[in-house]
C-alpha cells in the first residue's frame, strides 16, 4: 500500500454518495470561522452549521496571520462573509512552546534554521484571542464595525466560551 492509498480509496467510496455538488461557493450564513488545525475540532458540528454555511480558516493555533487577513478580505468582498469568529482551544500545542523553543526543537531534529518563520505561539491564550480579534477589527480592507468575536473551545467538553464579545 502506498502512503495515500487508504485516503484515496476512502474518496472513491465518498464520491459514490456525494450530494454536495450543488452548493454555492458563498458562505450561506455569512460566517467565517478562524480556528486551529487540531483534528479534535469539528468547526461545523461544534457551531451547529452545515456544509456551505461558513468559510473555515484553519492554521496552527487558530491565529490571525497575514494570510488569514488576506483570505478574510476575499471572503468578505467575494464570498458573502459578514461576520467572523476567532476560535482558539484548550490543550493547544501552540500554548505549550514558545517560538524560540519551537525553532530549537526543529533545529535539533532536522538541522534546519527556521528563524525566518514566525510561528505565533500562544503565551497567554485569552490575550492572543483579543489581539487576533483586534487585528481583524482594525484591518483597513474589512468594513469598520464588522461583527467579530473571540472564543475559546474546550476540547474536553465541546463548549465554546466567548472571551472577546462584540465591540460595543
Amino acid at each position: 500500500m502506498n502512503d495515500f492509498e487508504d485516503v484515496l480509496a476512502a474518496n472513491e467510496e465518498y464520491t459514490a454518495r456525494f450530494t454536495s455538488g450543488g452548493l454555492a461557493g458563498r458562505a450561506a450564513r455569512g460566517l467565517a470561522v478562524v480556528t486551529c488545525m487540531d483534528s479534535r475540532i469539528e468547526p461545523l458540528q461544534m457551531l451547529g452549521l452545515s456544509k456551505g454555511d461558513a468559510k473555515i480558516l484553519r492554521n496552527a493555533g487558530g491565529r490571525v496571520t497575514d494570510d488569514v487577513l488576506r483570505t478574510l478580505v476575499l471572503a468578505h468582498h467575494l464570498l458573502g462573509v459578514e461576520r467572523v469568529m476567532v476560535v482558539e482551544h484548550t490543550d493547544c500545542g501552540m500554548t505549550k512552546v514558545s517560538d524560540d523553543e519551537a525553532h530549537e526543537v526543529i533545529r535539533e531534529r532536522s538541522g534546519m534554521d527556521t528563524r525566518s518563520l514566525e510561528f505565533r505561539t500562544i503565551p497567554d491564550q485569552r490575550a492572543c484571542v483579543a489581539l487576533d480579534v483586534q487585528r481583524i477589527r482594525s484591518f483597513p480592507y474589512l468594513p469598520t464595525g464588522m461583527p467579530v468575536i473571540g472564543c475559546l473551545y474546550d476540547v474536553h467538553t465541546g463548549r465554546v466560551e466567548t472571551v472577546v464579545p462584540l465591540a460595543g
